[in-house]
């Protein structure tokens, strides 16, 4: 895939001052070059991939160690990462390198973390750096790029006569009606029960609006207003499910046995980032199906004739500022993104600027998708939009929101679209006001 397709409409003012080389004294050292053989410790690295923390990070840390043979890691693979590892930043034993969790505000970074450099230093190697950035400095790099759009399995849409990717919401509905007509699948499968997949949809914010779609929408009353980005996503999954087009009963969705669902073609589709990719093959395989029935496709909706896709950072790898081997835990931080090839191995955008795209993107070459990042905050701005929604109580970073817009789409909540839409607008122009512009 071509690398011109990621600044297709991408805004990211991420500045490329000349890089001095040399960091600020308060920043952990790179560990790279000459200072190799002198760097040492023990490192506790906090992990949320329990599924691959006795393989892939072994084969990482044994590959580590023919480089830093003084360094020793050991991993912590922790199951309720964001609950348990929250809780644990109220102490100092919080590992040497770790992911940042998502509740904390940009603010905060500087009470828990090591700065790494600035945003117009390593904005010229990564991607994705002003992410996890406040007041110019970044506290934390991605391990992993995502694009956002949704997984299928290809045998079941083609079963349905569908071969090619819906352009827009009402001929997405069009397919997943032809699924429930023609195959014995379940046309989209929301992944309820456990909550957090409900959230990746919001991972296609900007495909209608563009780049600013949160900056901007700090900046209305009403949001969820037909030709906004928010309403566009939740009223497609409502829709949805206010059709029967998705599981009979929600509550008992089981995110791991989705995936080889989706593998068997017992489910036809699910809103995922393309991290999933890897993963819904595997499964696949595992359950005795091929892995190319596996595909991606972009949110089905086209601007001027072109689907765009989003692409942002995973979880940011950073250095506890408590730390007594920063030395160390930079240069772990630095060989993973660097070195490791755990980006593209497990089928992501390479957080390295000059990366290229994963083949498990390889749906979205004959498309032509454009691909874009989302514009950083203003200064001065940096917490408005979280601070909007966090006072609004709609937990755009989880997901009890869209948990009550499909209970009240599927009949178990009181209202409907136009009453819970109302009822949000209302909520976020208060919040607005609390907050103030």
């Amino acid at each position: 895939m071509a690398k011109k397709h990621i600044v297709g409409i991408a805004t990211v003012a991420l500045v490329l001052a000349a890089c001095g080389g040399d960091n600020s004294s308060n920043e952990a050292s790179t560990g790279d070059g000459d200072s190799e053989g002198s760097i040492s410790g023990d490192l506790t690295v906090l992990t949320h991939r329990t599924d691959i923390v006795d393989t892939v990070l072994e084969d990482y840390k044994e590959r580590f160690g023919e480089l830093y043979p003084d360094v020793n890691i050991r991993f912590e693979a922790i199951t309720e990462y964001e609950g348990d590892v929250s809780i644990r930043l109220n102490t100092e034993e919080y590992g040497d390198v770790l992911m940042i969790p998502a509740a904390v505000t940009r603010d905060q970074l500087p009470d828990f973390f090591e700065p790494l450099g600035t945003v117009e230093e390593l904005g010229e190697k990564y991607r994705f750096v002003e992410e996890q950035a406040y007041e110019g400095d970044v506290y934390g790099i991605s391990i992993t790029g995502n694009a956002n759009g949704y997984v299928v399995n290809k045998r079941v849409w083609e079963e349905a006569g569908i071969t090619e990717p819906p352009a827009t919401p009402d001929e997405f509905l069009d397919a997943l009606r032809a699924i429930e007509a023609n195959t014995d699948a379940i046309p989209y499968y929301t992944n309820y029960g456990d909550g957090w997949p409900l959230g990746q949809i919001r991972g296609n914010m900007g495909v209608l609006t563009g780049p600013e779609v949160e900056n901007n929408m700090a900046h209305m009353d009403e949001p969820w207003t037909e030709g906004e980005d928010i309403n566009l996503l939740d009223s497609l999954v409502y829709d949805i499910v206010a059709e029967g087009l998705s599981e009979n009963d929600p509550t008992t969705t089981n995110w791991e046995e989705s995936k080889n669902l989706l593998g068997t073609g017992d489910i036809a589709t699910m809103m995922l980032g393309s991290w999933a990719i890897i993963q819904m093959q595997d499964a696949a395989e595992n359950v005795g199906a091929s892995r190319d029935d596996i595909g991606y496709w972009p949110f089905p909706l086209q601007t001027d004739g072109t689907f765009r896709s989003r692409i942002g950072g995973d979880y940011k790898m950073a250095i506890n500022k408590h730390s007594e081997h920063k030395e160390a835990a930079r240069a772990w931080i630095d060989w993973y993104t660097e070195e490791s090839g755990f980006a593209t191995d497990q089928g992501g955008v390479s957080v390295l600027v000059d990366g290229e795209l994963p083949d498990t993107l390889s749906d979205f070459d004959p498309l032509d998708v454009e691909f874009f990042e989302l514009a950083p905050r203003p200064e001065g701005e940096e917490r408005l939009f979280s601070d909007i929604h966090n006072t609004a109580e709609i937990d755009l970073d989880g997901w009890l929101y869209n948990q009550r817009l499909i209970d009240i789409a599927r009949g178990a909540a009181d209202g409907d679209k136009e009453s819970y839409f109302a009822e949000l607008n209302n909520r976020w122009a208060d919040a607005r006001a609390q907050v103030g512009d």
